[in-house]
């Protein structure tokens, strides 16, 4: 009897008989289901040469153990998605690899609207703000610490607000003695120009530029009859009852000694030194 009629292992006579060829060796079922058979990734058993086999990257299964990791749904005849080394069937594949929005936990499956934040994901109807719990979707918001605000809600809750209009100040802006103003409503009191960035004097609650404080608002030097600005040049003031100097102005009528830190006279609306008043 030829070698070819012959089981590779049992050396049995196969003639007649069901046997399995393979890799050009003929096998008897019992030596096949031995030997040979793959075993079967869901049950672990033997696939004998009479069941069907499904073979997927290497790996195998009988047909009937061929079914969805998570439903057990029968995939031998249906399409099917491996997902981190188990086949699972298109449903919950999509379940499984879908992202969950924060919102609701519910799966964002493709084509569903959606807004993305630092690796967390919503759906566009789920991203509310933490104060008014409006939609914000995908329009402008605030992150703060773990919540999220409108436009609106950020400004009234979290923005500073103007000590002139008592708007909030979105961006930009100045702060004066710790209080915010908007850059446009920081002015001069008189000529209402910006006075972010320039030299300016205050007057109780109200703000001149240098100009608009000279010609409106300092006092007139009893000796120059300029301007005290508190600026350069005589910032030093002398004030005597109604009266004020510039320090370099406030000399004797007579003899112009600078009378600076001392003794003198006020007489006729004028100042004297002590010797040049004894002479009036």
């Amino acid at each position: 009897m030829s070698e070819k009629t012959k089981c590779h292992y049992c050396q049995e006579s196969l003639q007649g008989k069901k046997f399995v060829q393979k890799d050009g060796c003929q096998y008897c079922l019992a030596c096949f289901d031995k030997h040979c058979a793959h075993t079967c990734e869901q049950c672990h058993k033997p696939i004998s040469a009479d069941s069907k086999e499904i073979q997927y990257k290497n790996r195998y299964w009988h047909n009937t153990c061929f079914q969805c990791n998570k439903c057990l749904q029968p995939l031998a005849n249906e399409t099917f998605v491996s997902w981190d080394d188990k086949i699972l069937c298109n449903n919950c594949a999509t379940q499984v690899s879908s992202p969950k929005c924060k919102g609701c936990l519910k799966d964002i499956v493709a084509g569903d609207e959606n807004v993305e934040y630092k690796s967390t994901i919503w759906h566009k109807n789920c991203f509310t703000c933490s104060n008014c719990k409006q939609i914000i979707g995908t329009q402008s918001f605030f992150p703060v610490e773990e919540e999220f605000y409108c436009v609106t809600c950020h400004e009234a809750k979290f923005a500073k607000h103007c000590v002139k209009c008592n708007k909030p100040i979105k961006s930009g802006g100045i702060s004066y003695q710790d209080q915010p103003w908007h850059t446009e409503c920081f002015v001069c009191a008189s000529c209402s120009k910006e006075l972010s960035g320039q030299r300016f004097t205050a007057v109780g609650d109200q703000y001149y530029c240098v100009d608009c404080y000279k010609n409106f608002v300092a006092k007139k030097c009893a000796g120059c009859k300029n301007p005290i600005t508190g600026f350069g040049k005589g910032s030093n003031v002398i004030t005597h009852e109604e009266h004020s100097w510039h320090d370099f102005c406030f000399n004797c009528k007579t003899c112009s000694a600078n009378l600076t830190n001392k003794r003198f006279v006020f007489h006729g609306e004028q100042v004297y030194c002590p010797d040049c008043a004894k002479k009036l």
